[in-house]
């Protein structure tokens, strides 16, 4: 599932930032109904 800053988390859990090229590059914990923080990147988006 890809998920932008801004969004809301669908669930509790740890979600890596990704970059463009598919790299991870850091991870974050977010809690259910939570908004998705920016990412210290441009371009990246967070997976589960």
């Amino acid at each position: 599932m890809k998920l932008n800053c801004g969004d809301t988390c669908p669930r509790t859990g740890k979600y890596n930032v990704v970059d463009e090229k598919g790299n991870v590059l850091n991870n974050v914990y977010v809690k259910e109904g939570e908004t998705m923080p920016p990412t210290q990147y441009s371009g990246c988006h967070y997976e589960i």
